[in-house]
């Protein structure tokens, strides 16, 4: 039997901590996070957030069949909606009253559509608090100075992760931007994205919000002065709520969180809001949209980023946050890692990938049951990570042959 070797336990100690520490690796660890999140079984309270998908299949109904022509054929029909168009969907909001409007796409229009962008603006103009999307760029593009964007006055910690722009790439028109406030929907590349939203960008040397995060102080009604943002680990806002963040500014949502969004068809909310305004009753109840928030959307645009900014934003309303198990965790994995390096040539292959297969099975089992009943989340990526390289080494080794006692006749 071979004696236990000290460097394959400091090679697992090594793989351990350079799990830990590597980028790239973590966003490992987020693609687990997704797929366990997606599988976890967990309920939240419906969240005072509501959203309103548009394609232009929805509009393609509102008008009579025999003047219907067929559509045309590529992506950037499911985008083309024109200032008329929008100008009916915030006409059915505004008929309930809700606290903030967000408009997710970036309002830019076809010059031959920019004679109806009045029509839009004379409903804007009616909206207590509209949210508008806009794109930070680089040098070079359309430049705001920093008095005309939302920074926060109050941060400490390091900046040097965050994202930093120095100019805007696409934003709505001036006559747009200047009766709403800009929410910045810049996404990560990262293949994390989809349980990652920003939360803070940098521009010229400031701190700014994004658009879920504009969308809470919105619905708070408080401004960036009143908020604390603290780099690499929270935002507290006046009322209390704190928002964890990682150090580029992003934050992990609940993907729970999206089952407790209200969502809309534009024909729900057309006819909601026309029978409101002839005092009928409501086939769909929308009083309570009053005190909400309410996103608007397009359908099946692949320019738009994934509908996340929602479940952002039901996340933060119903602190629904996952807390990450404490970082002794997973040293304590690590370490149990080296231990069992320490006998792993007393263990025989058979009994080695029988076990790693319950292992597997029986942590997934206890990582799912910690997500969904007290938003706690284990490190995934590293044990599996850990216990792949250990059976790959004895399954690789050769088996030493038994010594064989040769006894001489007397």
């Amino acid at each position: 039997m071979r004696r236990p070797s000290p460097w394959l336990t400091l090679v697992v100690i090594l793989i351990g901590v350079f799990v830990l520490r590597d980028p790239r690796l973590q966003q490992m660890e987020d693609i687990f996070f997704g797929w366990f999140m997606q599988h976890a079984e967990g309920k939240l309270p419906p969240a005072p957030v509501t959203l309103v998908e548009i394609g232009r299949n929805d509009f393609q109904r509102l008008i009579p069949s025999e003047d219907v022509t067929p559509l045309p054929k590529g992506e950037a029909i499911n985008r083309s909606l024109s200032p008329l168009e929008y100008a009916l969907f915030l006409q059915a909001a505004l008929e309930f009253q809700p606290t903030v409007i967000g408009l997710e796409p970036i309002l830019i229009w076809r010059e031959r559509d920019k004679a109806q962008e009045q029509v839009l603006l004379d409903q804007a103009m009616r909206v207590p608090k509209l949210l508008v999307a806009v794109e930070l760029g680089a040098k070079g593009e359309h430049e705001l100075s920093p008095d005309e964007v939302p920074s926060f006055s109050h941060v400490t910690g390091d900046a040097d992760y965050l994202p930093e722009y120095s100019a805007v790439r696409r934003q709505p028109d001036d006559d747009l931007r200047l009766i709403s406030t800009m929410g910045f929907v810049n996404v990560p590349s990262e293949r994390g994205y989809g349980v990652r939203v920003p939360m803070l960008f940098g521009y010229r040397g400031e701190i700014v919000p994004s658009l879920p995060l504009q969308a809470i102080m919105l619905w708070l009604r408080t401004t960036t002065d009143e908020v604390k943002v603290e780099l690499g680990s929270r935002i507290v806002l006046p009322n209390g709520w704190q928002i964890p963040i990682h150090r580029d500014g992003t934050m992990t949502i609940n993907p729970i969180a999206q089952h407790s969004v209200r969502h809309l068809t534009l024909n729900e909310l057309l006819l909601a809001a026309q029978e409101h305004a002839e005092r009928r009753s409501l086939s769909t109840n929308l009083t309570n949209l009053k005190d909400q928030i309410v996103m608007m959307r397009l359908a099946n645009d692949p320019l738009q980023p994934p509908n996340v900014f929602s479940a952002a934003i039901a996340t933060i309303q119903n602190n629904a946050f996952v807390r990450p198990a404490p970082a002794a965790a997973a040293w304590v994995i690590i370490l149990s890692a080296a231990l069992l390096a320490s006998f792993l040539w007393m263990i025989s292959k058979t009994t080695l990938v029988m076990g790693a297969i319950a292992f597997s099975a029986g942590y997934g089992l206890v990582v799912l049951a910690l997500l969904g009943n007290h938003r706690l989340w284990l490190p995934t990526f590293l044990p599996l990570t850990l216990l792949a390289f250990l059976l790959v080494v004895r399954l690789a080794s050769r088996t030493p042959p038994k010594e064989r006692e040769v006894n001489e006749p007397s």
